[in-house]
């Protein structure tokens, strides 16, 4: 599938759903509405509405499409936008309630309708980034240079202190990432950013179609940067896995042009994913997080099925997505680590910023970007495909441990990624 296509597809609709970023607070409350939807590549009938994905033939079924037209003459609900999900066999449509009926009830009676297959509320989700706080000031200079010769040519290498509490200099040496792809699924990123060039090769947008400033792409810019800026380019910093490449997969808005602050929904999201899992990219960020939605579990459990590898942002009470099986979570070093969770420093990380800019960033964003990039280093180490348990039991040194004995330090390391590969090494070894 080309996702390029899909992104052209939705377009044209997207602009009638609606003209701004803030557009779940301008309308009536809606709801998700799912209908099975049987793959079949016979064109649709004359006159049938609902997108579908280009180059592989799945539309909306006449069945689904009659099917929705229905529940919402019963329910008295108004459709906004349609997209049938290949991955899931349903038709999705979202909906505005028209007769000021209470959500929840809707959703009950929704859930008996036997025409139905899934009903949930359209919810929101936010990225991780902390308010910016005190921080040495980071600049395009090599002022700063140790005299001890740093293992790069990037200017502002030796403000990058969570790549020596990670180990990366040391597993550099070994794997960068190369040939490994990564869906960042986030706000948009500045692909012209010098540290970035070369590293982000497909992009695709599922938010409502507006005229970007660079403040729209703050944090998406920074996460790119912490996984993937270009090293040894005489530019900038280092990112943790500077060969891999980036597919960006933008369903975030900002909120605020002066913060990294973010939020995303369940149909930007699920456009987002259905389209990392048609691209078949292996390896997702999920630098986000929000409350438990059975549409994006749904479509993230479809993925780990297939062997793609989920990186989510812990959060203080478990939900979309790290409260899903098999989705690694990534917690900061600076405050206790949370049960079955990675950490890696989260606290004035240096990163990309649109414009050619640098700065601090903080959060558990931040934490989820880096283990995604170490997890990019693993994989390239290794001609063999590794399975997200596999990948665990690489970073912790165990197999995947569930229930109080689980990690819960207060203090915890971050993961080593250099203790991993030797032990990648020895299991490939075996393997002979």
């Amino acid at each position: 599938m080309n996702v390029r296509t899909v992104a052209c597809v939705f377009a044209l609709w997207l602009a009638a759903v609606w003209a701004s970023p803030a557009y779940a607070t301008q309308y009536l409350p809606r709801i998700i509405v799912g209908f099975a939807n049987a793959p079949h590549t016979l064109p649709g009938p004359a006159g049938a509405t609902g997108s579908h994905y280009g180059g592989d033939g799945y539309r909306v079924a006449q069945s689904a499409h009659d099917q929705a037209r229905r529940v919402a003459a019963t329910y008295a609900l108004h459709e906004v936008a349609s997209w049938p999900i290949e991955a899931l066999g349903m038709h999705c449509v979202v909906y505005e309630i028209t007769n000021g009926r209470p959500v929840p009830e809707l959703l009950a009676s929704l859930s008996k309708d036997a025409r139905v297959v899934l009903a949930q509320p359209l919810q929101e989700f936010h990225t991780l980034t902390a308010p910016a706080s005190a921080a040495p000031a980071a600049t395009t200079t090599a002022a700063a240079v140790s005299a001890v010769a740093p293992p790069y040519n990037d200017p502002l290498y030796d403000l990058q202190t969570n790549l020596v509490a990670l180990g990366i200099a040391r597993a550099h040496q070994r794997t960068q990432g190369a040939g490994v792809r990564i869906a960042l699924i986030d706000t948009g990123v500045d692909s012209a950013h010098p540290d970035l060039r070369g590293r982000i090769v497909r992009t695709a947008s599922f938010t409502a179609p507006h005229t970007r400033r660079p403040s729209d792409l703050r944090h998406g810019t920074a996460m790119a940067g912490i996984i993937a800026a270009v090293a040894n380019n005489h530019v900038g910093i280092v990112g943790i896995a500077p060969l891999a490449r980036l597919e960006v997969f933008e369903a975030c808005w900002q909120l605020d042009p002066a913060s990294d602050a973010a939020a995303c929904n369940t149909f930007t999201l699920a456009q987002a994913l259905a389209g990392a899992l048609a691209a078949g990219t292996p390896l997702v960020n999920l630098s986000l997080a929000g409350p438990a939605d059975p549409l994006l579990t749904a479509l993230v459990t479809s993925g780990i099925r297939r062997g793609v590898i989920f990186v989510a942002a812990a959060a203080p009470q478990a939900g979309f997505p790290g409260s899903i099986a098999g989705v690694i979570r990534a917690a900061g070093t600076e405050e206790p680590l949370p049960e079955g969770t990675f950490a890696a420093p989260a606290v004035h990380v240096l990163t990309t910023r649109p414009n050619g800019q640098y700065d601090f960033e903080s959060g558990t964003s931040v934490a989820c970007a880096e283990i995604t990039g170490i997890i990019a280093l693993l994989m390239s180490a290794t001609p063999t495909r590794l399975t997200g348990s596999a990948i665990t039991t690489l970073l912790s040194g165990r197999e995947r441990v569930t229930g109080q004995a689980a990690n819960s330090l207060a203090d915890p390391p971050p993961v080593d990624v250099n203790a991993a590969l030797s032990r990648l090494d020895a299991s490939m070894h075996a393997a002979r």
